[in-house]
């Protein structure tokens, strides 16, 4: 729902904060797919791997440019945020499966 939600400040933001609006519409595409691999993260561990070390390098890009005074200081709250995503979908993702495992499992559940 919150990846939905964050809809609404995309369209106000869209001619006022170009930018803004432009990473709101990734990150809520990004969510909407994350979501759908809730269902099934063995089958889904590419995406969740993307996302988490993709909000880390964000994370630690805007952190240097904030340390750099490149951007804003208030953007370390975004780091902050980007830097425990990544770190918690590292921590949570599912184990990779040994090839047996897996293909027994993709068996299963075509027979479901």
């Amino acid at each position: 729902m919150i990846f939905l939600l964050l809809i609404i400040p995309m369209l106000i933001f869209a001619r006022q904060e170009p930018a803004l609006a432009m990473m709101l519409s990734l990150y809520v595409t990004l969510g909407v797919f994350l979501l759908l691999a809730v269902r099934n993260p063995g089958q889904n561990r590419s995406l969740i791997a993307f996302t988490a070390w993709s909000s880390l390098v964000h994370g630690i890009l805007m952190g240097t440019q904030a340390l750099l005074n490149i951007v804003g200081r208030g953007e370390l709250v975004g780091v902050a945020v980007l830097l425990v995503i990544g770190v918690a979908l590292i921590a949570l993702a599912p184990a990779r499966q040994p090839a047996s495992h897996a293909s027994a499992a993709a068996l299963a559940g075509r027979s479901s």
